[in-house]
């Protein structure tokens, strides 16, 4: 992605792009003609499996107010309980709260170009696929990947941070 392609993205895909590109990341964002603000509306959108969605989703943890971003499988659901065991006891994040400490407004926020760098986990139920897609700053913005690319970008740790999946 060049420099004039680059200006023309939304300022939080920018940001993303220019993260993804100095770290070698081979695949720039890309955008929707359609709003993904949900793993659904992206999945629909790029013709994938739900799962293959790596949603970001934003808590605050109540010592210190620090963001825990917890990216997971579109298809799964958090287990507040096993997130709050590894990074300490955490509430839900308000609109507010997530742009101000990510940059990123909620349906938009991506794993990595945060404004103040979260604590992250990242889902172990990604690595079920061979390639995902994640939010790129906006959204109508999204970047693919390998799960193995999210651990290198992010440098977060792969944990088991969903609930149980019924049989």
């Amino acid at each position: 992605m060049c420099g004039a392609e680059l200006t023309s993205l939304p300022e939080g895909v920018q940001r993303v792009a220019r993260v993804l590109q100095s770290m070698g990341h081979p695949h720039a964002p890309r955008m929707l003609d359609d709003a993904a603000r949900t793993a659904q509306q992206a999945a629909d959108a790029l013709g994938i499996a739900l799962g293959q969605i790596a949603k970001s989703i934003i808590f605050r943890r109540r010592s210190d107010g620090a963001a825990v971003l917890v990216v997971t499988s579109g298809d799964r659901r958090v287990d507040e309980r096993k997130v709050d065991a590894l990074v300490g006891k955490t509430g839900r994040a308000d609109a507010e709260f997530v742009k101000a400490s990510t940059g990123f407004s909620i349906g938009g926020v991506a794993p990595l170009a945060h404004a103040q760098p979260p604590v992250t986990l990242i889902d172990r139920e990604l690595f079920r696929f061979q390639e995902i897609w994640a939010a790129a700053g906006h959204p109508h913005g999204v970047f693919r990947l390998h799960p193995q690319d999210l651990e290198r970008l992010t440098g977060a740790p792969v944990a088991d941070v969903v609930q149980a999946v019924a049989p």
